[in-house]
């Protein structure tokens, strides 16, 4: 048996817990190889299933804890600092928020199988303000049906592998190679899915100082100004509610559905608080699919809009403002300045 090999058996429990906790609090290092060689090996029984189970729980309850006391205490802004290390851009806090708002709970019992989610859901369940118990009830519950998942699928190979001793045997020889181009195979995946998603969008953002002259010589010449849509999440509007002048609040799911009410005769802004502007770019993206051109994601999104000392006004609720329509969803809405 290779060195290595002897190594991971003597130290497996030790292993799985360590590189488990670390890639639950968030550096993109998968665990689905760690857990597949762990069940391999259980069926050599060099390693116990129920210990390595017991050290995947234990990783992620430490982990996940954490982030739920973090989530909880600073809310949005360890959202945005979980995604900007995230290789999976196009489906983080966005993603999660939108299945914690219509399944709850029940989102822990898969957020580990989606990339990009796994992460970023505790700190979202302490935010919304899940109570603890609840939460891990339901975090542990997922992690069981993750874990379980992977290490049942690496016990099966290794029983159908102890079928042939010379395949087994050859297996075993190469064992540590397979784990390693399994780890790189699916972190240069991941990044090759992110950058290509970035090169997408990179070629519509719009500059804020870019949107704030628009904004200005359309006031001054009497013109349509661009129509600005405000994609965050209702978590999003905690630490700072307001919103650029004239932006109507619509999520993704309503702009996507209601895109032919959109207008064609003016450009089409779109901000999140996601990092790169993950939302608003693929929203743009599949936009631009339809057949609807005028359509951009600012760049830096609400928090570059802001820091760049841009003009920010108060949202109007809908009760206040009935006299003014969303031209997507024909909910009216508005905005004052503050």
């Amino acid at each position: 048996m290779p060195i290595a090999l002897v190594f991971f058996v003597h130290y497996a429990y030790a292993i799985l817990f360590l590189w488990v906790l670390v890639e639950q609090m968030g550096v993109p290092i998968p665990s689905i190889p760690v857990l597949l060689m762990a069940g391999t090996l259980s069926a050599t029984h060099r390693v116990s299933a129920v210990g390595a189970l017991l050290m995947v729980l234990l990783a992620c309850l430490a982990a996940d804890s954490i982030w739920y006391a973090l989530g909880r205490r600073f809310g949005n802004s360890v959202l945005q600092l979980l995604c900007r290390f995230s290789f999976e851009a196009s489906t983080c806090v966005s993603k999660t928020e939108g299945y914690f708002h219509k399944r709850g709970a029940v989102t822990l019992l898969f957020a580990k199988f989606v990339p990009g989610l796994s992460t970023v859901a505790a700190p979202i369940a302490g935010q919304t303000g899940m109570p603890y118990p609840r939460f891990v009830l339901y975090d542990m519950g997922g992690s069981v049906i993750w874990a379980l998942a992977y290490l049942l699928a690496g016990r099966f190979f290794g029983d159908v592998a102890q079928k042939s001793s010379k395949f087994f045997g050859m297996l075993g020889h190469f064992a540590v190679v397979i784990f390693v181009l399994m780890v790189f195979g699916i972190m240069l995946y991941r990044l090759w899915n992110q950058r290509k998603f970035l090169a997408s969008v990179r070629s519509l953002r719009l500059e804020p100082a870019e949107l704030y002259s628009m904004i200005e010589m359309a006031e001054e010449q009497g013109n349509i100004p661009p129509f600005i849509v405000d994609l965050r999440h209702p978590l999003d509007y905690l630490p700072d509610p307001r919103v650029l002048p004239g932006a109507v609040r619509v999520s993704p799911a309503e702009l996507t559905a209601h895109q032919s009410l959109l207008p064609r005769d003016r450009d089409v802004i779109l901000y999140c608080t996601c990092p790169s502007e993950e939302t608003s770019g693929k929203v743009a993206l599949q936009l631009h699919k339809f057949g609807i051109n005028r359509v951009r994601p600012l760049l830096g999104g609400f928090e570059g809009w802001r820091d760049g000392g841009y003009p920010l006004v108060e949202y109007v609720p809908p009760a206040a403002a009935a006299e003014l329509t969303n031209p997507v969803t024909a909910a009216p809405v508005g905005a004052v300045a503050s």
